[in-house]
Parts: C-alpha cells; structure tokens; sequence
C-alpha cells in the first residue's frame, strides 16, 4: 500500500502557484546531496517510499530505528526475536554522482506523478556496512547527538561537564539499552573494503551497584545539548543519568511508584521527564533532585508507553498509553489537562515523533499500519479531529524515527522490513 489521503484528509496537491504549490508530492526519493535543503515550512505531503528494506530477522518491537543526524546517512536498526542473539545493522547510501542523483530524482518524480504506491525490495543505493550481535533485543538505539551550537570539535569539549577527554560529541558512537547500557564506536573497516564499518563495544553500564545484573532497561535518551549526559530508564522505577566522560553514574533516582517506560531530555543539560506503569509523567531537574513535578497523570493510572518533548518548543511534550488508541499532548505550564488528544488509529499507537523543524506538526503510528501527520497549528483554541495526511503499511507499525538533520525523512518499521519515506 501506498502513501495516499485518509476519507478525512484535506487534498494537499498544488493548487496554483506560490505557497500553495510547496505541497507539490513530486520529488526526489533521493536527494542530490546528502544533506537536502529542507524545504519552507508547511503542511508535509509524502510521496512514494524512498528505501524499502528487509531484513532477515523480525525488527524490534518496539522496533529502533535511529537516522544519524549527520550529513552521511547511515541508519541503525536492531532486530527484534525472543531469545538471547540479535543484532544491530548499520544501512549506508552508496556515493552517488551528479547524473545519477539527477536520474534518480527524475526517476522518483514520475513515479510520485504516476501515483505509484510504494517499492519493495532492498533499495539500489543502498547498503548493509556493518552488522554485530547485540544480546537480547535493543530496547531503543539512538546515534550520539551532536553538540549544539558550536562546531563539533570544539563542542565536545564544551559539553563534558567535570573535565576529561570529551566523549559524545566527537567520536561517532552507537548506544543501545537492553539488559544493560551499550556504547558502540563505528570506525572504518580497513579490511572489509570501501564503506564498510566495524563495531567496537567502548563500554557496559550496569545500573545495579549491588550486583553484577542489571534490571532491564526500557529506553533511554541522550542529551543533545551535553552528548556525554545520558539517561536511562528501569522496570526497577528507577532512572540513572550517566556521565559518558568517565562512563560512571552520575546520580541515580527512584523516578516513580511502578516501572519506568521511558526517560526524555528537555531543551538544555538540567531538565527531563519520564513516565511509566504508575499512569504518570514526571519532570526532573537535576540541580533540585529533592523534587519532581507531575505534569500529568492518564486516567485510571493506566500505564503510560513513551513520550517525547516538542523539539522546537520545550513546552510540550507528547505521550500515550499502552494498548491506547489515541495520543496526549500536554502543555507543562499547564499540568494535569492535556491540550490536546490525537486519535485517528483504529489499533494501539506504538511511536510517536514531532517533527524537528516544526512545532506544530507531529507524526504518530500504530497497529492499524497507518502513519499519520497532524497540524497542531491554533492549539488549544481550535480541536484537531483529522490527520492532514496518512500513509498505509503493508503491517503495523511498530516505531519511527522523524530524522533531525534532514528533516524531509521518516523510517518506519513494520513485519520484517523498514522504510524510509520521503516528506
């Protein structure tokens, strides 16, 4: 199935010229570079699948996809099966020459005029350029952040936070949560020929001081404004912030009543939140660790999957519940009411993602194999009911991933294939 309007979504095809014709679906699959100019801000539209991919192994579920937010694309992705062998593979993109991106791009816009619906198979540019075993499924996998706001030699440096040789935000690492904390660093392989990688496991974090197990970690997240901050999350109820610099725990909290589902960083070093079986999302401020804010509690207490803070606007966050069919978006100034829900899924939402260059758009999906984009714009005076766009998977949906760096991409992962489509 192809990407394609819902019976509810307004029509986004150009209407003439100007601002209107932004909402043109006809691009590139690829584009020319490798890091495309986003395009002016608007409503998305999508157009066919850029990578349609499979693997051998059933990816994770709740799958981890993770774009790197850097100018080389490289996509991780850790398979999900119920015993103690799995794996991480890291997909490339071929170098491609000018004539090729050209033909590639020209390629993709008849088939989006064309109105195909979707690829299958591996896609032709790209590439498998690493793979190692990981035990157990990863929980969540996410590529270091880079720093913000100065170049990136000079940023890792400024973000140690207590000295010692910077970390994160200068060296290209993979981290990986499971039965415990994995750092990866990816280096090229010298013998497995041009573009190939190779993995090294730079360290093994236990959050358990008292013994050599470690509880499973849920999630975790790494902050973009200190890259050698990390936290994590524990059916234990407790979060733990690492510091990458010396690869120790920084502190660590009894975050909440039950298990603890999911840990994410707000804008600068300081501030997260969390939210877990105990129905609740918490605010943490890691100068004032003596107090937590409840920002929200679902009803009944039931239990509350992930969540995610708007990356333009730290005053919003977004999270949901297990097995619910709907999506929460909370306004921290003010706790306890929800601003808005999105419904729009006819089975249980698995990932939500706000898009990186936008406040007022956010892409959710779940086991109705649907991925839907919302306009938040007028929030909360005016009541979202419908999606401004859909697109159908051949399977539910388990994660996305709204890339950072090139905001135009979003991969998804459904059965044993992942797709990255085109915004």
């Amino acid at each position: 199935m192809g990407w394609g309007r819902s019976e509810h979504t307004p029509d986004l095809r150009p209407r003439g010229s100007g601002n209107d014709a932004r909402h043109a679906a006809a691009t590139a699959a690829f584009s020319a570079t490798s890091n495309p100019t986003p395009r002016a801000h608007g409503p998305p539209c999508f157009v066919p699948p850029s990578l349609t991919s499979s693997s051998p192994l059933p990816l994770p579920s709740p799958p981890s996809p993770s774009l790197e937010p850097d100018t080389q694309f490289r996509l991780a992705i850790g398979s999900y099966v119920e015993q103690y062998s799995n794996s991480v593979q890291i997909i490339k993109r071929r170098a491609q020459s000018k004539a090729e991106a050209a033909e590639a791009e020209a390629a993709a816009a008849a088939a989006a005029g064309a109105g195909a619906g979707g690829v299958g198979g591996a896609a032709p540019d790209c590439y498998l350029a690493a793979e190692f075993d990981h035990p157990y499924p990863c929980t969540k996998i996410l590529w270091n952040p880079e720093h913000e706001g100065a170049a990136s030699s000079a940023a890792a440096g400024g973000g140690g936070g207590g000295g010692g040789d910077p970390v994160a935000g200068s060296r290209d690492l993979l981290a990986t949560t499971g039965d415990y904390l994995r750092i990866w660093s990816l280096e090229e392989d010298g013998t497995g020929g041009p573009g190939q990688l190779a993995a090294k496991k730079e360290a093994l974090l236990n959050n358990n001081k008292n013994s050599e197990y470690c509880a499973p970690l849920t999630s975790f997240d790494w902050c973009a404004s200190d890259p050698n901050l990390l936290g994590t999350c524990s059916i234990d109820t407790t979060c733990t912030i690492w510091d990458l610099t010396a690869n120790t725990a920084r502190t660590q909290l009894i975050a909440h009543d039950r298990e603890v589902f999911d840990l994410a960083w707000s804008k600068g070093p300081h501030t997260f939140a969390s939210c877990g079986a105990d129905g609740s999302v918490r605010m943490f401020d890691l100068r004032s660790l003596e107090h937590s804010t409840i920002i929200y509690e679902s009803p009944n207490l039931e239990a509350l999957l992930r969540l995610q803070w708007n990356r333009q606007d730290s005053n919003y966050l977004s999270t949901f519940q297990v097995d619910g069919r709907t999506t929460t978006l909370l306004d921290i100034r003010v706790p306890s009411v929800p601003i808005a829900t999105l419904g729009g899924h006819r089975g249980c939402v698995n990932a939500v993602a706000w898009a990186p260059h936008s406040s007022c758009h956010i892409c959710t999906a779940g086991d109705d194999s649907q991925a839907l984009i919302w306009d938040l714009n007028g929030i909360p005076k005016r009541q979202i009911s419908d999606p401004i766009l859909a697109y159908g998977a051949d399977g539910e949906i388990n994660n996305l991933q709204w890339n950072a760096r090139n905001p135009d991409w979003i991969s998804i992962c459904y059965r044993d294939r992942i797709q990255i489509l085109r915004v």
